[in-house]
């Protein structure tokens, strides 16, 4: 089955207009996600657009192109636009046609399957001599959806979840009308072992002027591309990388490449931070080293877990990124100890304690801090007290209150904080670092989904 979809308007014709949203631009969205929809889902099914991006096209050349290439139906999305009063959803198709036609029938089973999700009013199937009607060769039905100046429309119009449920209406009623075949569901894989310490960076820029870096990312994220900022020190001189994700395969890692550099910036490359092998250095991980995870993808890893889970991410990035300290596996090791935030042991919420300071059992609460950046702050001077022999840097005041009753650089690795932050503590390190290779593992699926998006866009 051959589908002509047309999003309305576009480029210098916005359509209606109203309560600061345009119709070619919510034409467009929903069209896409039809699409997107249709091609993930259906087999047999082919899909031309009359415009991907917010381009000119006239109505001429759009059924002129339908019938050239031999659609089998025209559909053109638009929303519609009256007195500010005027609600709802309605669908046309054209004039000349009767109830019995063919056409009539796909406009039945499509504005049927249109209004069970649009939670809109329903203006009924309609009929008019619109061109792309009227000299389209095939079946062909407009549909329009929801009044833009209206402000109960508008307010449904803006929220792209609801404009994905309209979509699916679409695809529904598409489905049925054509009888297409749902594509078989592929069986879940399981999930690839993820060693945290092979990391595949996409590195979107370095400078020494942490100013430029904080442009560069800036840049990416207008292109809604999140990154972070990572020092390193190179023959003296302080580097600052524009970090774009952190992958645990080469293959995720490509393709965020690619998205970099179509969002303009052609001098990214990708690094893979495996260390290298020194045989007088113990086996583990580092608790100094470089953040690679964003704080959007902490925030967003807790809520799978805790939903009500407060937003930590950008402060053990950033005071991470400060102190040297792998701001991402104290995130983690944060989850540990509060039970992803949900506090079900001694420590309580209003504590701010996130890393269970002071908190030694039979009922110790430990430490409180006053706000939540303070809390981080103390992890990690607890975490650079174990980690580090040098004095703390300046930036930031002493708010751990243990500092001074750790052993200075007694713990490098994680795995030898088992037995000291943690009594026993046996598998401590591990329970930790098995949440953070579930954080980088969800950090691919989230890439995942994006790049399918972004493909059958």
């Amino acid at each position: 089955m051959k589908l002509y979809l047309d999003p309305g308007h576009g480029g210098t014709d916005p359509g209606a207009q109203g309560n600061g949203i345009r119709e070619k631009d919510i034409a467009l969205d929903i069209a896409k996600n039809i699409k997107n929809i249709l091609l993930a889902g259906y087999q047999n099914i082919e899909v031309r657009m009359s415009r991907e991006n917010d381009t000119t096209k006239s109505l001429s050349q759009r059924t002129s192109e339908a019938n050239s290439w031999g659609a089998d139906f025209y559909l053109s999305i638009h929303c519609n636009a009256a007195n500010g009063a005027a609600r709802g959803y309605e669908d046309f198709i054209h004039n000349s046609l009767g109830s019995t036609s063919q056409t009539a029938s796909y406009q039945n089973i499509i504005h049927a399957e249109v209004i069970k999700l649009n939670k809109l009013i329903d203006r009924g199937k309609k009929k008019a001599d619109f061109h792309v009607l009227r000299e389209s060769a095939m079946p062909a039905l407009l549909t329009e959806n929801g009044f833009i100046d209206n402000s109960a429309d508008a307010a449904l119009i803006k929220d792209p979840l609801w404009r994905q449920r309209v979509a699916q209406g679409h695809v529904n009623g598409i489905a049925k009308a054509f009888s297409l075949k749902a594509k078989p569901a592929v069986p879940p894989q399981p999930p690839k072992p993820v060693d945290p310490s092979n990391l595949y960076r996409v590195i979107a820029g370095s400078f020494t002027n942490r100013k430029n870096a904080e442009e560069r990312s800036a840049a990416l994220k207008n292109k809604s591309i999140e990154s972070v900022i990572a020092t390193a020190e190179i023959s003296g001189t302080v580097w600052y990388r524009v970090q774009a994700g952190a992958f645990s395969t080469k293959e995720n890692a490509e393709k965020q490449l690619e998205t970099v550099k179509k969002a303009g910036i052609t001098d990214a490359y990708i690094l893979s931070d495996a260390p290298p092998a020194v045989p007088s250095e113990p086996k583990g991980y580092s608790i100094l080293g470089v953040t690679h995870l964003s704080p959007e993808h902490m925030n967003q890893y807790a809520k799978q877990v805790n939903p009500n889970a407060a937003n930590l991410g950008s402060f053990y990035s950033a005071i991470g990124e400060y102190y040297g300290i792998r701001g991402d596996i104290a995130f983690a090791q944060a989850m540990h100890e509060t039970n992803f935030l949900r506090f079900t042991g001694d420590v309580k919420p209003g504590q701010n304690n996130f890393a269970g300071i002071g908190a030694t059992g039979n009922g110790a609460a430990g430490a409180s801090f006053s706000t939540q950046e303070e809390g981080v702050l103390a992890h990690i001077q607890h975490l650079y007290a174990y980690a580090s022999t040098q004095p703390l840097p300046p930036k930031y005041p002493l708010a751990d209150p243990r500092f001074s009753l750790v052993k200075r650089g007694s713990a490098k690795l994680w795995q030898e904080l088992n037995g000291k932050w943690a009594v026993p503590g046996t598998n401590y390190a591990e329970s930790i670092l098995n949440i953070y290779k579930n954080m980088v593992r969800f950090s691919d699926q989230k890439l995942e989904a994006v790049l399918k998006d972004v493909e059958g866009s």
